[in-house]
Formats: C-alpha cells, structure tokens, sequence
C-alpha cells in the first residue's frame, strides 16, 4: 500500500464517520422538539406539586435530564418555559391573502389564523397542565393575558387594513375601529369553539377538517358565504 494510500483511507472513513453523527435536518428538528417537550412537561409538573414560585431552573433541568445550557437555549427563562412558545403569526402572503380577501370576513380571519398553527401536533395533556399552572399562579395568567391582548393587537390592525384595502376608512365609519374589534372578538371565539371540539369533545378528523367545521360554523351564523 502507497503511503498516499494509507492517508487517503482514514479520511475517508472520517468523512463517513461525519455523515452518520450529522443526522438530516428533520431528525434534528424532531430530537429538538422531543427535548423541548420534555423540559416543558418537566417544569409544568414541578409548578404543580411545588409552586411556581418555589421551583428552580436547576430542579427543572434535573427534573428533564439536561444541562442548564441546554435550558436556557430552548427557553432563556423559568417564566418562558411555563407559559411556553406563542402561538406564530400568519406570514406576510397569508396577511395579504386576507387583507385582500372578500368572503366572509371572520370566517377569513379564523382560517388565516389556523392555517398558522394547523400543522402543530398539540400535547394535550401538557395544555391541559399548563392550565392550571395558571390558574394558580395570578401573575402568570397576567402575562399571558397580556401576550394575548398583543396578538389581538396585531390582528386588529390586519382587519384595519382590509377595511381600508376595500375602500373603508374611519372617515366615512366613525365606529370603523369597534368594528374591527369585534371582527377580532368574533374570531377569537371562533378559535375558541375550534381548541375546544380538538382538545375536549375528541373531534375525530384532522385539524384542518376542524378549522374547516368552524369556519362553515361561523359563515351560517353570520349569514355570510364566502365567495
């Protein structure tokens, strides 16, 4: 064997070696999101028995079997990883799609929303634990209330700007505004009835045949039909 050979060989065998230890990037995002899980379940579970208050990030971690770095990349907080990741925001070609839209407009609303999360497998369970965490902690349940009254904040200004794309304006509507809020309302409880079927009623179908139900739900009482 030629000494070009012999140096060749190993680096080949490393190179492989790279290949298997670098799993595809889908495995990683599902060793990632089992992690993440794993610390959520961990912290909520130490918040009921214990008390938010009195639980640590370092008992969270031993509780979960990580390393306190790991902790604070997925989380940053003990307060983050309680109330857990918000919920993501239609991207900007399903905003224009809605703000553009001319169907039914809180049926619209609703399905932009879902389509954002539809995807997600939810932990029911964890929700469901994650819940009475907050319940039993007041300045926990503010903070998420107020993340909720940021995205009903951000939505309403989405439906401001479908009004104004279809020729509306405050101008010519004095009560433009309270309009616009109860489009939101009216989608949150949209949202709300959807949550509910998927988490306490054991909807059968899919999430998306879910969103579907609720949006048709809202069209018939609304007496509008999309186009």
């Amino acid at each position: 064997m030629s000494e070009s050979e012999a140096v060749s060989e190993p680096e080949q065998d490393h190179s492989a070696r790279n290949k298997t230890a670098d799993p595809p990037a889908g495995l990683r995002e599902r060793k990632r999101a089992a992690t993440r899980q794993t610390i959520e379940r961990a912290a909520v579970q130490l918040a009921l028995e214990h008390g938010y208050d009195t639980i640590t990030v370092e008992m969270i971690c031993h509780a979960s079997m990580v390393s306190q770095r790991t902790f604070f990349n997925y989380f940053g907080t003990k307060e983050g990883v309680i109330l857990g990741t918000a919920p993501p925001m239609p991207d900007e070609a399903a905003t224009r799609a809605f703000i553009e839209g001319t169907g039914s407009i809180v049926g619209d609303l609703v399905g932009t929303i879902a389509a954002a999360i539809v995807d997600q497998v939810p932990d029911t369970e964890l929700l469901r634990l994650r819940r009475q965490v907050l319940q039993n902690t007041p300045a926990l349940a503010a903070k998420q209330m107020a993340r909720i009254v940021e995205i009903e904040g951000n939505l309403l200004q989405v439906v401001l700007d479908r009004f104004r794309a279809h020729g509306r304006s405050e101008q010519a509507t004095p009560d433009l505004l309270d309009e616009a809020r109860m489009v939101v309302a009216l989608g949150a409880g949209g949202m709300h009835f959807a949550m509910r079927a998927w988490f306490e009623t054991g909807f059968n179908g899919t999430p998306r045949e879910l969103v579907a139900t609720a949006v048709d739900l809202i069209n018939r009482v609304t007496g509008e039909t999309p186009d």
